[in-house]
């Protein structure tokens, strides 16, 4: 059977192979130039036949597998804690008690010489929006100088009010301002008056000053502030004057341009000044003044290499409307700063200059003895370069060198008026009170003035600052012999103690030797000689108590050593003063 089935195979196969090689064989070839060959091989990929996969690719979640939105409460329960902190690990720092601050305040006080004080700022405001306030101050003294004949007492009246309003994209600002002083020219000079003439010597003198100002604060605007004011001063004697300023300030940021740079800042003001005197001192015509002042401050700060670097100038139109004179004049205003060590010691040096409208009430002020018989023009200080050196020695002690070097054309001087009277009562002359040689004249002149400036500040305790500065200066002169009243050495000592209960301010204000003029006879006379006036030392002690935050007493000691030294030429000081008082705080 095996062998049966084994010989069909064989069959079936020969037969298979023979007929492949017939069919072969008998196919008939075509006339064709052309043949089709399939060729049969495995596939072998490459990554150029990978599927690319896109960069954001769209996928569709069904809505079965989207997200649930979870809700959750918390089951609060009470844990025991057992951290116990350790302590004495913190150490606290000790700031003190801070001082509650109050928006009104009253001073009343009293002192030898029967010298009346008081002192009042009330004050109220309304959720930021609104402000207002008024101010009071008065202070005078009865005779207290013992050398001369005349009444040497004085009064000060300082009375102010404004109102503030904030808006949406400004505040305004407006307030007044009246002044009242009253001074005697008591500093007779070296001269025998006979009672007569003593009794015919009208020596008070008083001055008066009111002024109306506003002021406009800009936020998100190139206008930083617009300050304005208007003002008159007078006095006994007919004297007027009128002043008017305009003030605007503007802030350009330059980081709109170039990101790098900063903003940059111009004030601009515009000033106006009027005056007469009803008379000079020859007793002639009446003596009129005018200025009129523009100017245009740009500056521009930088830090560059470790530098911080103020640039800016100074340019002003200025016209004396009397004189018919009008100029232009520029100057510098650079200011150079270097850490040679950061944080302990700093270098800086600059330039500057600038022109400075004299009036009547700024020298009253400096010397309020001058006859109301003064020429008035204006100082150019030309330039002025100065450089010098701060730095802290340890965490508690900083001080501070300076020297500086400056030009001035036209600086005014005080000079002591010469006497129109020979102490004989003589009843054909009729003078005025500032005409017996107790009164002062301005003169001018072309100073430069060198000056070294020296300042060192101790803490020596939180509760407890002690500093002293000092600065000489040397002065040389074009037409005048001598630089008129200017000291050539001053210098001060002071210090600050404060606690919870107890301040006190201590100082010592020293002044060295000043010069002045003798004349060889009557008004008119020249200069005969030179008067020198003593240096001098003025130690002052201010100090109290607070009994709580509303009460405190106060108390101030002056000229403590009593020395009987001249302010100016014959006009002496007071001697020791003593003033108490107490002081309450409150809200309404």
């Amino acid at each position: 059977m095996k062998t049966y089935i084994l010989g069909i195979i064989l069959m079936v196969s020969t037969l298979h192979v023979f007929s492949q090689e017939k069919s072969k064989k008998g196919v008939k070839k075509k006339d064709s130039i052309s043949e089709v060959i399939n060729i049969v091989t495995s596939y072998t990929p490459t990554i150029s036949d990978a599927f690319k996969v896109k960069k954001s690719p769209k996928i569709i979640v069904s809505e079965n597998t989207k997200k649930k939105k979870l809700s959750y409460a918390i089951f609060s329960a009470p844990v025991a804690s057992t951290f116990v902190p350790k302590s004495g690990v913190v150490k606290g720092i000790d700031v003190g008690i801070k001082e509650r601050l109050f928006d009104n305040y009253i001073a009343l006080g009293f002192g030898n010489y029967t010298t009346p004080f008081i002192e009042v700022f009330l004050h109220q405001n309304r959720k930021f929006e609104t402000d207002y306030g008024v101010y009071l101050k008065y202070i005078s003294s009865e005779n207290g100088i013992k050398n001369t004949p005349l009444n040497t007492g004085y009064s000060t009246l300082n009375l102010g009010g404004y109102y503030m309003k904030e808006v949406r994209n400004f505040t305004w600002k407006i307030g007044g301002n009246v002044q009242q002083q009253k001074y005697n020219w008591y500093g007779l000079p070296a001269i025998t008056f006979d009672d007569e003439s003593i009794g015919k010597i009208a020596e008070k003198q008083a001055y008066g000053f009111y002024e109306l100002e506003g002021e406009l604060i800009f936020e998100d605007s190139y206008f930083s502030t617009i300050k304005t004011s208007l003002s008159l001063f007078d006095d006994l004697f007919g004297s007027k004057e009128i002043g008017f300023s305009l003030k605007p300030s503007f802030n350009f940021p330059l980081a709109k341009i170039n990101r790098n740079l900063r903003d940059l800042e111009l004030q601009t003001s515009i000033h106006y000044l009027q005056g007469e005197f009803q008379q000079n001192y020859l007793n002639e015509a009446t003596s009129n003044y005018r200025f009129f002042n523009v100017e245009i401050h740009p500056i521009y700060r930088m830090n560059w290499n470790k530098l911080n670097i103020k640039l800016g100038t100074k340019i002003y139109l200025t016209s004396d409307i009397e004189n018919s004179l009008t100029d232009i004049l520029a100057y510098p205003d650079v200011e150079i700063s270097y850490p040679l060590i950061s944080g302990l010691l700093n270098l800086y040096t600059g330039a500057g200059g600038d022109l400075h409208m004299n009036s009547f009430q700024s020298f009253s002020e400096q010397n309020p003895f001058v006859s109301p018989t003064l020429f008035l023009t204006q100082t150019n200080e030309q330039y002025k370069v100065f450089g010098g050196i701060t730095g802290t020695v340890s965490s508690n002690i900083s001080f501070n060198l300076k020297a500086s070097y400056k030009s001035d054309e036209d600086h005014a001087l005080f000079v002591r008026n010469n006497s129109k009277s020979n102490g004989v009562f003589n009843a054909t002359t009729s003078l005025l009170g500032y005409e017996y040689g107790n009164s002062f004249n301005v003169f001018y002149d072309d100073i430069s003035t060198l000056s070294i400036f020296g300042e060192i500040e101790i803490a020596a305790t939180k509760k407890v600052v002690i500093g002293a500065n000092i600065q000489s200066n040397s002065y040389t002169t074009t037409f005048q012999q001598e630089a008129w009243n200017l000291p050539k050495l001053e210098g001060a000592i002071f210090g600050k103690y404060k606690n919870d209960k107890w301040y006190a301010n201590a100082n010592i204000f020293f002044v060295g030797e000043r010069l002045d003029v003798n004349y060889n006879g009557t008004f008119p006379s020249t200069i005969s000689n030179i008067q020198s006036l003593e240096a001098f030392a003025d130690i002052n002690l201010n100090g109290g108590y607070h009994f709580s935050d509303f009460f405190s007493a106060f108390i101030k000691l002056n000229n403590i050593l009593g020395t009987d030294y001249e302010r100016y030429a014959n006009f002496n000081v007071q001697g020791f003063q003593a003033l108490a008082g107490i002081t309450y705080k409150f809200d309404f």
